[in-house]
């Protein structure tokens, strides 16, 4: 996501210990049942476990689908929704938490059957007439409704639900699913999802994936949006407002869906052109695009200050620059398609993705990379660049600060000028294919690229991803 990964669209994009220490040593699949106390009796742990948001996701059961029917008045700003959860407890339950946020709940069923629920901060707490057993497939049907806002988070921007002049800015990273549906909204959890939003005519509803159905009946549009491969609640959008709308089929069979907002429209649309290129430039680097779907969200939200790797369809809070195009997109790979096992690894993403744009002016007639790095290293010791090291921000507060993309982007350079460009994009074509559809970490990723280079790169992680302050250069 930005300063997602919230990449700031006002910023310059093109600027002029083997193992990191602190990986937390229990499995992913104990991560999602929901490690701790909790997980061990029958009551679902009210979190996922993850140190920097430890209410966000949560424990004894893993979500497969959310079938989500929203309706949006754009002139009260209201909402009714219901949605179904399709999931699989991954042990025995007697109770379980969803994530949701500042919504009226009127109704919950597990199994079509009523079911009793209460409120208690973010969480929905829902207790089912009859235990579920492990390994039980289940469905959750939540009714609700409201005025979605959106939550502030530790860096001090909205994330979530955000109210715009003609509709609604949707982006939810790292914490803002809960502001329009009921989740498990850990990275860890991800599922397929089905979409529909019913707006006033004349109003475009955009979400992730193929657009499957449209219908217009008694002055309302009804929007089916259909994301087939798993993503994590965070990218998921449902944003909403007054778009000229393009849609094509790219020559490697992918389809684009362009919605931008009639005042962005005359500077976004020279950027918007070269998406085709730039998915294929990132194909041919990063491996085959992940998903069935491409595109664009172009609104005018000068409130927001960020742009969002919404998966299939980054949403961009004005137009966007050619590099923050590059940025976004490269999360399809890095971020959405390969995804967080805890938010401390947000370098992952972000570091990636602004390495990319490094990349895409070293190939297209702009500086190099080398070029890039060295500007940045020229900064002095007390530069916020050095402020703590890229695989630690130490909170949520600073997963979106320069150390995670820059020097994040500096530890990828360092990588790839120690083991040679062949061995580099391997490592990273390997990382994306060998991980697709699922989860990666800081440890999985620095003990691939020691395999596949057969080198030693202790020293190197160590120094650029693990340690604060400005490293020392030979």
């Amino acid at each position: 996501m930005t300063p997602s990964r919230r990449h700031p669209v006002t910023r310059t994009t093109l600027l002029p210990g083997p193992a990191v220490a602190t990986v937390v040593p229990f499995a992913l699949a104990a991560l999602l049942a929901g490690a701790g106390p909790a997980a061990a009796g029958t009551v679902g742990a009210a979190g996922a476990g993850d140190p920097y948001f430890p209410l966000e996701g949560n424990g004894g059961y893993d979500v497969r689908h959310y079938d989500l029917t929203l309706g949006y008045d754009t002139g009260s700003g209201r909402l009714d929704a219901t949605a179904v959860l399709s999931a699989r407890a991954t042990q025995r339950l007697s109770r379980f938490d969803l994530d949701l946020k500042g919504l009226k709940v009127t109704g919950v069923t597990v199994d079509h059957v009523k079911t009793s629920f209460r409120r208690d901060g973010q969480e929905l707490v829902v207790t089912p007439q009859r235990a579920l057993a492990r390994g039980q497939a289940f469905r959750i049907a939540v009714a609700y409704q409201g005025k979605p806002g959106p939550v502030t988070d530790p860096d001090g921007s909205p994330d979530g639900w955000i109210p715009t002049d003609d509709g609604a800015f949707v982006a939810n990273e790292p914490q803002g699913a809960m502001t329009w549906f009921p989740s498990d909204s850990h990275p860890t959890d991800k599922a397929s999802y089905d979409i529909t939003i019913t707006v006033p005519q004349g109003r475009t509803a955009v979400s992730n994936g193929v657009l499957v159905g449209r219908r217009t009946v008694h002055g309302h549009t009804t929007f089916h949006w259909r994301q087939s491969e798993p993503m994590a609640a965070y990218l998921a959008t449902a944003t909403v407002g007054t778009f000229d709308v393009e849609s094509y089929t790219t020559r490697d069979g992918i389809k684009v869906y362009n919605a931008v907002d009639p005042r962005e429209a005359s500077a976004a649309a020279p950027v918007l052109k070269e998406l085709p290129s730039v998915l294929a430039w990132e194909s041919k680097l990063f491996g085959p695009y992940p998903f069935r779907a491409a595109g664009s969200i172009v609104d005018r939200a000068p409130d927001v200050g960020y742009a969002l790797e919404t998966q299939t369809r980054p949403v961009y809070d004005r137009a966007p620059s050619l590099g923050t195009l590059v940025h976004e997109n490269a999360h399809q790979w890095f971020g959405d398609s390969v995804s967080l096992t805890r938010w401390q690894d947000i370098w992952l993403n972000e570091g990636f993705a602004t390495y990319a744009e490094w990349l895409y002016s070293e190939q297209h007639g702009g500086r190099t990379a080398q070029q890039t790095f060295d500007a940045l290293y020229a900064r002095p010791a007390s530069d916020d660049v050095w402020s703590f090291p890229p695989a630690d921000p130490g909170s949520g507060a600073h997963i979106f600060d320069s150390p995670v993309y820059d020097r994040g982007a500096m530890a990828l350079h360092k990588l790839r000028t120690a083991v040679g460009d062949a061995t580099f994009l391997r490592i990273l074509r390997t990382w994306a294919a060998q991980n697709r559809g699922g989860h990666g970490t800081t440890a999985q990723f620095t003990g691939l690229a020691e395999r596949l280079s057969g080198k030693h790169l202790d020293a190197l992680f160590h120094t650029w991803l693990d340690t604060a302050g400005k490293p020392s250069m030979p």
